[in-house]
């Protein structure tokens, strides 16, 4: 566990998708559930990423899936009360207000689909109306972007976004730490990407060119 100031205390929302890369929230869950400089997390997962979850990791249904995604860590099951998990058909939900106080989101993976209803202001679910809210409020959401190749829609939709305040952080994962699994690869992207929110992980890989 990392050690927490009350100054610094994070209320964060984690959404998912349905692109594929089910691996990469799960660890960026349990990485922010483990993290005690973060008090809060609002965890959002739309129907399609149920359907990624079923396939890649074999987890099944919506319930309890923030518990399920913990286990089997006695330690991140202890810290699960951080954790409040919405439907994506709840648009008025806690992050659905620009007076809610937050300090940032995160979308991972972030489907082609949820980044052209947020590029665009759609706003139709949950999580897009989160994002907007982080637009408007200027407050930092980082769209982890999950497709190959690109088309032009894809890429006018992630300038529009990016003009618009958000950061396109593509899941891409590094190489130079020799990563031995699928989940090192997933963890050191993770660790990436809350570093760019300032919060790195101790167990972070950083590249030291001497």
């Amino acid at each position: 566990m990392i050690e927490s100031s009350s100054h610094s205390a994070r209320n964060l929302t984690l959404a998912v998708t349905g692109a594929s890369g089910s691996i990469y929230s799960a660890e960026m869950l349990r990485a922010l559930v483990a993290d005690a400089r973060v008090a809060k997390i609002n965890f959002v997962v739309s129907d399609s990423s149920l359907r990624v979850f079923a396939e890649e990791m074999q987890l099944s249904g919506r319930n309890a899936l923030a518990e399920k995604l913990l286990s089997p860590s006695p330690e991140l099951l202890a810290s699960l009360d951080k954790v409040k998990q919405h439907p994506d058909a709840d648009i008025g939900a806690n992050i659905a207000s620009g007076s809610y106080p937050s300090n940032g989101m995160i979308v991972l993976p972030c489907s082609m689909g949820t980044l052209a209803g947020i590029a665009n202001g759609i706003a139709s679910n949950l999580i897009q109306r989160a994002a907007d809210v982080c637009l408007k409020e200027r407050r930092p959401l980082i769209l982890c972007v999950r497709e190959t190749p690109f088309n032009r829609i894809h890429l006018r939709n992630m300038q529009l976004a990016s003009d618009a305040g958000a950061t396109i952080f593509p899941v891409i994962p590094t190489l130079y730490n020799h990563p031995q699994s699928t989940t090192d690869m997933a963890r050191q992207f993770v660790n990436r990407v809350l570093a760019h929110i300032g919060l790195p992980q101790p167990d972070a890989y950083q590249w030291q060119a001497d």
